[in-house]
């Protein structure tokens, strides 16, 4: 009876887990197939599950498309997102090893305005940052999108909460060979933190590549546009171009699926070693 209710109970959770994956496909489902169909087949009064004629050349006229640059679009987000992600990394990581390890008057106090920060809604910053990089005549340029995103205050966070984990006998054995702060994080931490350093670079490589509203402001020329302000374009009040618009968002969230599956594993790894308890 206890065998016959354990396989009764595996077995419905693989139901469930099958049916709850079937829902998080679903609109991978839908983007890819619109965006190999015709407007006819997106927008009939009868759905079919595949379209009626799977058009492979609507990715080439997505690239080919001259009023929207996409291919350029996407080296610009993927220039950005990699830029954001390194800068972000180094500089939350020396913030949270010195909250962390590097004892100096007030260093608690630091570490409570950091996360004050973290509770300004971000439209209160979005105009004074405008203004600054106006001034400093970064309109339209990769140092406007990327320089005044490159701290995180939770990714310090997230940073400083591991390093107060991590091992103190490295650090010792360190010391003793001579080295100080700065050659023992380069040295022993960083090499040996690689899982909050790959859940870290995860969340800001998709933050950074599904940011809108900041590249939309700043990238007012049509050459410094990245992938989301492109995919915006294809939604406008004068037309809806349905079979590219699914298209480029399905090729759109290729960079982040790859990304995802090749740092999964250290994602779970890296949060749960960076908690929140002291």
């Amino acid at each position: 009876m206890g065998d016959g209710l354990r396989g009764f109970a595996r077995a419905l959770r693989l139901v469930i887990l099958v049916a709850l994956a079937a829902l998080f496909l679903i609109p991978f489902y839908l983007l890819v197939r619109n965006g190999l169909a015709g407007e006819s087949d997106i927008t009939g009064a009868h759905w079919t599950f595949f379209p009626t004629h799977v058009r492979w050349g609507n990715v080439r006229e997505l690239f080919d498309d001259p009023s929207v640059p996409m291919l350029h679009a996407l080296w610009n987000s993927t220039r950005i997102a990699v830029a954001t992600t390194a800068g972000t990394l180094l500089l939350a990581s020396l913030a949270g090893y010195g909250l962390a390890r590097i004892p100096y008057p007030w260093a608690n106090q630091v570490f409570y305005g950091i996360l004050g920060t973290l509770m300004i809604p971000s439209a209160v910053t979005f105009v004074p940052s405008f203004v600054l990089v106006s001034t400093l005549g970064w309109i339209s340029t990769l140092r406007g999108l990327i320089v005044p995103t490159l701290f995180s205050a939770f990714a310090a966070f997230l940073f400083r909460q591991y390093f107060l984990g991590f091992p103190r006998e490295l650090e010792d054995a360190a010391r003793v060979d001579g080295l100080g702060y700065w050659r023992t994080y380069w040295r022993v931490v960083v090499p040996n933190s690689a899982p909050v350093f790959a859940a870290v670079g995860t969340i800001v490589f998709v933050g950074s590549w599904n940011a809108f509203l900041w590249p939309l402001v700043i990238g007012q020329d049509q050459q410094s546009w990245t992938v989301q302000v492109a995919l915006a374009t294809f939604n406008t009040g004068q037309t809806v171009n349905l079979h590219e618009m699914f298209i480029a968002a399905a090729v759109s969230i290729l960079p982040l699926l790859v990304v995802f599956v090749v740092l999964q594993r250290f994602i779970v790894a890296g949060v749960e070693r960076s908690g929140i308890d002291e």
